[in-house]
């Protein structure tokens, strides 16, 4: 594939998972379960790897296709992959709207298969370069279907919303067709064009309660893949087939997996399946009544349901696992150490320069005031990124940035605390003061278990890795504003918990109060039940929160990696801090 083509593709990906927030809290169709953002930045992440390994990209965006959104996505792009230059996008397109309606049992009006279908019509002939394309004919035809789509079916009008699935890929070609266009533009707020239509209702509820299982089945079939639809069980939805070369992916929601699976197992070998029980999520809060909305990013140990539960915009990284990259915070941790123990190559990537000025951009579009409490800047150039972009795009001054100097969980246990500070505070000066003075009381002690993985990592030399494991030594960290300082050397795990509780000990007396975050990789249960336990013996007014170590500090630490964090409970009487960086 010609590089601008390759090019075109990962930055029009970078710019929808960008956005993907905004996709979910928009999501009512087909069911209101807040995941077409999410489902979308799953499904096309092999998108990124079009520089790098752009034979495996199509097989891959098969493979990872997820939800309906996803799936009917990956139908249409699979076509188009295998374009050598851009004047083949037109043919490529209209293949790829036909394979995305064909995927599709039950294809509905207003969705992003309509917008498949004005991309189709508005493209221009294949003998015009890219330079002669027309972009605002282009753009002002997915602008106006897009709009459309609000009115295109009942649940969209009631809630009086876009097509989620539709705005990702508006998002997602704008940034496409600028690029290879050569307009090189930053792109646009969303928040801009489709502003009045990006919020649910107030007083809009789904239809009844949605129930059963959203099933992802990949099947290798015995004979003909004729017919493969009426064979399906009666009573299934949200039908959608897509095939590649070896297997049919069969994407659909169901009351009965049971029924499903034999009725699968009659046709083929099923060599994959997935399940989620489908729940309704509405997400219509637009935090207009909170002074701040808090950011971090995802290298702090924060899941995606604090962020949910607690309003935050989590930025990730990108895991690379094998020869497949996925969204760290979108990737099972089961799976990482699971891989890792196996041998498998894992590596870490950050999103790109254009993906996180898009994020900031989202940001300060959806929300008032903005505070980003942004990773160590000795650990990423995360914070030199959104320095230089504010100072270029941030006039009236809505978005502030601290420089924590933290990571993993000492960064998750400041984030968790300020954004609970943050629901009930009223001057958003008062929650930068109350961050910066958490910043300053808080610590962490990571436990590694081997250092292998540091050396396989490039953090250190594989011959003292080596050396490190042959002697059994395990190294504690703690992150620092000036990087992670080695503060001992233990041999076994029962050292390991003995410093911990020294730590402990030392620092607070059997009244105290702490928020104290532990950490685990692949080793929750004996962290929940033996650490957890022994610190809350000790401190039984201590409010212990467990989470998975990030990913990111993860990929690099390894299996049996634990860590924990604490804060000291202070009542916070400082004074208000203007709300800039």
């Amino acid at each position: 594939m010609d590089p601008t083509c390759s090019s075109a593709f990962i930055h029009g990906y970078e710019r929808m998972a960008a956005w993907s927030d905004l996709l979910d809290q928009i999501n009512v169709f087909p069911v209101a379960d807040a995941d077409t953002g999410r489902n979308l930045k799953i499904s096309l992440a092999p998108l990124r790897q079009l520089d790098a390994q752009p034979k495996l990209v199509p097989a891959h965006l098969v493979r990872m296709a997820t939800g309906n959104s996803g799936n009917i996505a990956a139908a249409f792009f699979y076509e188009l992959l295998g374009v050598e230059r851009a004047s083949q996008l037109p043919g490529a397109i209209q293949r790829g709207m036909r394979k995305a309606r064909q995927a599709v049992t039950d294809p509905q009006p207003g969705t992003m298969l309509t917008l498949f279908d004005a991309l189709a019509e508005v493209m221009p002939p294949h003998d015009l370069a890219p330079g002669q394309w027309d972009f605002v004919r282009i753009i002002d035809r997915l602008q106006k279907t897009v709009a459309d789509s609000s009115e295109a079916l009942p649940q969209l009008k009631h809630a009086g919303v876009v097509d989620a699935g539709a705005l990702g890929m508006f998002i997602f070609w704008e940034a496409f067709l600028s690029h290879i266009t050569g307009r090189k533009q930053s792109g646009r707020s969303v928040m801009e064009v489709f502003g009045g239509k990006l919020a649910i209702a107030a007083d809009w509820a789904p239809d009844g309660q949605p129930g059963g299982y959203c099933i992802s089945a990949t099947i290798r079939p015995d004979g003909s893949r004729d017919g493969i639809r009426a064979q399906l069980p009666d009573g299934v939805e949200s039908v959608v087939v897509t095939d590649d070369a070896e297997n049919i992916k069969i994407h659909l929601h169901t009351e009965d997996r049971g029924v499903l699976r034999s009725g699968l197992e009659s046709l083929g070998e099923v060599v994959g399946w997935s399940e989620e029980r489908i729940v309704s999520v509405v997400r219509k809060a637009t935090q207009s009544g909170r002074a701040v909305h808090l950011m971090t990013d995802a290298a702090g140990s924060v899941t995606t349901e604090d962020a949910r539960q607690l309003g935050i915009t989590l930025l990730s990284s990108y895991l690379v696992v094998g020869e497949q990259a996925w969204p760290e915070t979108l990737y099972e941790s089961d799976r990482l150490y699971a891989a890792m123990s196996g041998g498998v190559k894992v590596s870490t990537a950050q999103a790109s320069v254009f993906e996180r000025h898009q994020s900031y951009l989202s940001a300060i579009s959806r929300f008032e005031r903005v505070l980003y409490l942004c990773v160590g800047s000795v650990y990423t150039g995360n914070f030199e990124t959104v320095t230089a972009w504010k100072a270029d795009h941030d006039p009236h001054d809505r978005l502030a940035v601290i420089d924590t100097g933290a990571a993993s969980g000492r960064l998750g246990i400041v984030v968790l605390a300020t954004a609970r500070f943050a629901l009930e505070a009223e001057d958003p000066g008062a929650v930068m003061a109350y961050a910066h003075a958490a910043v300053a009381r808080s610590q962490e002690f990571v436990f590694l278990d081997q250092l292998k993985f540091l050396a396989a990592g490039g953090r250190i030399s594989k011959t003292k890795g080596f050396l490190g494991d042959l002697l059994h030594k395990k190294p504690i960290i703690t992150p620092t504003a000036h990087g992670a300082a080695n503060v001992g050397i233990v041999r076994n795990r029962k050292e390991q918990l003995d410093f911990a509780l020294g730590k402990i000990d030392g620092d607070f007396s059997s009244e105290d109060a702490p928020d104290i975050l532990l950490q685990y990789t692949d080793n929750r249960q004996w962290v929940e039940e033996v650490a957890a336990g022994q610190i809350q013996a000790r401190l039984p007014s201590a409010r212990i929160q467990l989470r998975p170590l990030s990913l990111t500090s993860g990929a690099h630490m390894g299996p049996g990696t634990w860590g924990m964090a604490y804060l000291p409970a202070f009542d916070w009487k400082g004074s208000s801090e203007t709300l800039r960086s």
